[in-house]
């Protein structure tokens, strides 16, 4: 929690027609200019030398130059960081289609599926290699406006236009549909272009400084947008807006100044079917912490469907685990952020009212989805839908909020030790258990094996059994639970091939239920179905 993070609020601009007018010809320039920008960084031209001649082709402030050489420069990075991830993904790919291809060749020679795969394995392949081509040349290719939308004039019809003309006035109008106005502590109300001011009546009124280009006939040089409000996030731009102050110093030269200091505010101007928006992004205030690892901590285990999340004391026992459902395949993205979002602040009141530190896996989800596509192609799909990454920070987010800590652990074989250690011994579903070996790892216990032959539960109320494999204890401990995986593979396979998986779920017995149905978990978590979380347990003290 050294660092703080930025959060951005949004809400709708009410405009006159003169103002929309003003704030499409800002979008305009703005995504004209970055365009060019993009197109002479690739050819190689100093930035330097690129905002001399920009400022008075253009028409723009020094300042607003560098909004857009920051813009663009974000998605660059984002580009080249995100391309070793594909070409991972797209190497998977083409391995599991040779598989798939060889089979085939035995088995429906000369067939048209067949064809189709080999066709599909040479595009896998093009489309690798120049992915590989452009990370080893640093190349980024940027399109300005989403393929998307770009490719959709080669279908007109299927994608609901009449005629090319009317495709390109919509692929104009997305090109230049945004604007960013870059923000600085140093400079008044945190902006230099667009400065925040608070009215009697608690809404904002932002002035907003048109480019150089954009000046109206009578030499007007702001747009001034009145009756500002936002829903969320009020309280926290206004703590920003009161950091601004001035300090009087003097240069070495004994000559005075005077410096200012405060909080960034950067604004981004969106608009979309409805009209213009705006996204005000600022850093968070500090928060006091209000957790402590003394008090214990809570382990949170992030699945394609659900969290799993556990809670233990100081010693590292379980008091209590939950399910969270967080199903958000065939979700809108708006709806997926609102279900991440509701899942993590549950997650962020139940860590401030226990005191405890929250502990989430540090994952690599694109590499676990490249390994899935080759296995589980409906798995990949739901990590696909699921934006892991999404509910990590929206957990992080959260937790500061509230002043509760966020520990990362290294998540290598939690899965494997929730299962074989803490499943079957506290009646709790394997992912809970693991959830329980995170909030363990972040609390730096041992991770020693039982002494007794493994048994782990399974989806349809049954389990596996079988012996655990001799552990070398000049080795770390992780090494054994490398074995301990490849024989838990080993007895899920056994399970499958011997058709026990098939089987029905096996009921709750009566003592179980009896013990569920009072189990304290129910009164420290009064908002969680208890019906459910007792579905999926099966206690100590009732025989499998």
């Amino acid at each position: 929690m050294r660092d703080r993070p930025v959060f951005s609020y949004q809400t709708r601009l009410k405009l006159d027609a003169a103002q929309t007018r003003l704030l499409d010809a800002y979008a305009e320039l703005h995504g004209r200019a970055e365009r060019s920008l993009f197109a002479a960084l690739r050819a190689g031209q100093s930035i330097n030398d690129l905002k001399r001649a920009f400022l008075p082709r253009f028409g723009l402030t020094a300042r607003q130059f560098n909004a857009i050489r920051v813009g663009l420069e974000g998605k660059i990075a984002s580009i080249k960081e995100r391309r070793p991830e594909l070409i991972a993904e797209a190497k998977s790919r083409i391995k599991k289609a040779e598989s798939v291809i060889a089979k085939l060749s035995d088995r429906a020679s000369g067939s048209n599926k067949l064809h189709q795969k080999k066709r599909r394995l040479a595009t896998l392949k093009a489309r690798c290699a120049a992915m590989e081509a452009d990370q080893a040349a640093g190349a980024v290719r940027l399109c300005f406006g989403s393929k998307r939308l770009f490719r959709a004039q080669f279908d007109l019809a299927a994608n609901g236009y009449a005629s090319h003309s009317e495709w390109k006035a919509d692929w104009q109008r997305t090109r230049a549909s945004q604007f960013f106005v870059l923000g600085s502590g140093d400079e008044t109300a945190g902006n230099q272009t667009c400065q925040a001011r608070i009215e009697d009546d608690g809404s904002f009124s932002l002035r907003l400084r048109l480019p150089d280009a954009l000046r109206s006939p009578c030499g007007a040089r702001t747009l001034d947008l009145a009756g500002v409000r936002f829903a969320y996030g009020h309280e926290q731009i206004v703590a920003a807006l009161a950091s601004s102050q001035r300090i009087h110093a003097q240069t070495r030269d004994g000559k005075a100044t005077v410096k200012r200091i405060g909080t960034a505010l950067s604004y981004r101007f969106v608009r979309d079917a409805k009209g213009w928006r705006v996204f005000v992004s600022v850093e968070a205030q500090p928060v006091a912490t209000a957790s402590r690892r003394e008090l214990g901590a809570i382990g949170v285990d992030v699945n394609a469907d659900h969290l799993a999340v556990s809670e233990t004391d100081r010693f590292g026992n379980l008091i209590g685990a939950r399910r969270i459902n967080l199903v958000v395949y065939g979700k809108t993205p708006d709806q997926i952020k609102a279900l991440i979002g509701e899942a993590s602040v549950e997650i962020a009141v139940q860590a401030s009212r226990a005191g405890k530190p929250v502990v989430i896996e540090t994952l690599d989800f694109q590499k676990k989805k490249a390994e899935l596509e080759a296995t589980d192609p409906k798995k990949a799909r739901l990590i696909s839908s699921f934006a892991c990454n999404k509910v990590a920070s929206s957990i992080k987010a959260a937790c500061f909020r509230a002043g509760v800590e966020v520990i990362e652990v290294n998540p290598a074989y939690t899965s494997v030790i929730g299962a074989v250690n803490h499943a079957q011994r506290h009646g709790i579903s394997t992912h809970q258990g693991a959830a329980l070996a995170i909030a363990r790892r972040g609390l730096g216990f041992a991770e020693r094996p039982p002494k007794r032959p493994a048994i782990v539960p399974v989806r349809n109320g049954g389990h596996v059994t079988f012996a655990l494999p001799a552990r070398n204890r000049a080795k770390h401990v992780w090494s054994f639970w490398a074995s301990v995986r490849r024989t838990l593979k080993a007895a899920h396979a056994a399970h499958v091939r011997s058709g026990e998986a098939n089987a029905p779920p096996a009921p709750l017995l009566s003592a179980a239920r009896a013990v569920c149905s009072h189990r304290a978990f129910g009164a420290r978590f009064p908002d969680a179905n208890r019906s459910q979380h007792c579905s999926e347990s099966v206690l100590d003290d009732v025989p499998w």
